[in-house]
Order: C-alpha cells, then structure tokens, then sequence
C-alpha cells in the first residue's frame, strides 16, 4: 500500500515536469523500510529510523525531507499519515562554495593552450578549445554542451534539446561564435567523416565524455598555471558567463529586472532565484549592490 503510494505519487509530479530521480529512490527506499515493518501509513519513527541511516548530516536532513513532502501529500487526503518533525537532523541546505571567475585573459590563454595539447587524435585539440569557448561564451551547462548535435546548430543559434528540467531553448550566439563552430564543424566533418552525429567527438568519432573532459581541462590548468589555491572547474566557465552578464547589467530597477529574467532564461534556470545566487556569490557583484544601496539611501535623506 505505501509503495503503490509512492508510486502514483511520483508519477503524479513527473507529469508536471519533475525527474525526481534521487527523489524516486529515496522514497521507495523508504517504502520498502517501512512495509519490511509491517506499516502502511507513515510513521514519524520509522522515518526518523530510516532517515539516520544517511552517511552524513546532510544525507540525513535531505531523507528526512523528501519523507515530510511526501507525508503531507498523503496527510491531505488521510489523516492517519502522521507527518514526522522538521529539524531532527539540521537543515537540508549545503553552502555552495564561492564560485571561480576567470579573468579575461586567462580564458583565452585556456583556450590556446587547449588548441596546442598534444593528444595523439587530430580532431581533439579542435574539439576542446571550441567547447571551452562555446562554455564560456555561452554559459551551457557542460552536460548540454556534450550532449548537443551538428544538427542543433542552426543560423539562429544552439538549440539545447530537454536539458535540466526538461527544458528547450535557443542559445543565440554572437556572429564571432557562430564563425568558430563553423570552423570546427568543417574540421570535424573532414577529420570525422564516419562520425555519429554528436557535435564533439574524436577522431575515431566516439562522443567526448564528461570524465575524460574533465581531466583534459585540469591538465590544462596546470600548463597555464591556474592549478594552485582555489580550483576552478568546468562550471567555472558558466559561472564567469552568469556574472559578467550580471556586471554588464543596465542601470533602472525595471532594466535590472527585465535583464536578470532574460538572463534566467538564458541559461536554463528553473526560477530566476538560482540566477540571483550569483549576486551573493562574488564580492565585486555585492560591492555593486551595497554602493547602489547607499546611493538609494542618500538620495532618499536628501
């Protein structure tokens, strides 16, 4: 009985666009826990018992949460469904860390050192200099990026087909980005020919994977030197995009509001408070809000 709940509850939110995967396990992991005691209606032991079998605080607190989501979901309809305590294990949230931005400068010099790298396949040093310009002169999400077709390049720009949350969108592209794939897609299409019809690949025409990018972009770092203190990862290059499109935004609360939702959609955000984030994130951005702020103030006093 609480597992064919668990299920049409699942099914219920996917069909509104949720993926639910982590979700899905967690609460039929839980469902099992449960049944293996006997019980078909939620009890808050049971979900504290089950929850404290997280590695960490924070698996704990996150188990925990999906078994209250769900408890008050079947409490609307049957009260026996007692809906466990908030707090027993601390909160959900995890501090996300102060992203990276890259100077100017050291993406072009990621860039041409990726372009020089030595890597015994013709077609690779092409294949990852154009996908660390595309990152960062696009903001794409690195899994959107390997995912992507030749034939998701159109003369209007990227279409990125059911990425993060489902979504489609159209990335336009400047004239200059538009000319570097160009480029590369005749290089890919001459060194390639064979190839399936992912848009990075090697030679031997198998798609990049994320794991084998993500260790080709380190050694880069290490080549220019960027390899000491604070890591930058490929998430960088999207944080960097986030933020410089932020610091370019127009002055006027309606340009500001109108420029961070266009820029939300931009990058494929569930909701524009994932792109507010970034104003929180990095000094020079809270500098520019804690100097509008007093302006605001004074001109209020005077």
């Amino acid at each position: 009985m609480l597992m064919q709940a668990v299920e049409s509850y699942l099914a219920m939110r996917r069909a509104v666009g949720f993926e639910l995967r982590t979700e899905g396990n967690l609460l039929q992991s839980f469902a099992r826990f449960a049944e293996a005691r006997g019980e078909q209606l939620i009890c808050p032991k049971t979900a504290i018992d089950w929850s404290g079998l997280g590695s960490s605080a924070f698996q704990r607190a996150r188990r925990l949460g999906v078994v209250i989501r769900f408890a008050h979901h079947l409490h609307a309809e049957d009260q026996r469904h007692k809906i466990p305590p908030q707090g027993v294990f601390g909160s959900r949230s995890r501090t996300r860390p102060v992203p990276y931005i890259f100077a100017p400068g050291q993406i072009g010099q990621l860039i041409a050192a990726a372009s020089r790298q030595d890597t015994g396949d013709a077609l690779l040093p092409y294949a990852y200099s154009t996908l660390f310009g595309l990152l960062a002169c696009t903001g794409l999400r690195v899994s959107e990026a390997l995912k992507l077709r030749c034939q998701d390049i159109t003369v209007d720009g990227i279409i990125v087909q059911e990425s993060k949350f489902r979504k489609t969108r159209l990335v336009p592209l400047h004239t200059t980005a538009q000319a570097k794939l160009e480029h590369y897609l005749v290089l890919r299409h001459s060194l390639a020919p064979a190839a399936e019809d992912h848009l990075f690949v090697s030679q031997q025409g198998r798609p990049l994977r994320y794991s084998a990018v993500a260790w080709r972009f380190q050694t880069i770092l290490k080549v220019i030197g960027l390899d000491s203190g604070r890591h930058p990862t490929l998430h960088s290059l999207r944080h960097t995009f986030a933020v410089r499109a932020l610091e370019a935004c127009p002055d006027g609360r309606d340009r500001v509001s109108k420029h961070t939702v266009a820029l939300s959609h931009y990058l494929g955000h569930y909701n524009v408070a994932a792109t507010y984030w970034y104003l929180e994130a990095t000094a020079n951005l809270m500098n520019d809000i804690a100097e509008a702020c007093d302006d605001l103030v004074k001109g209020g006093i005077s």
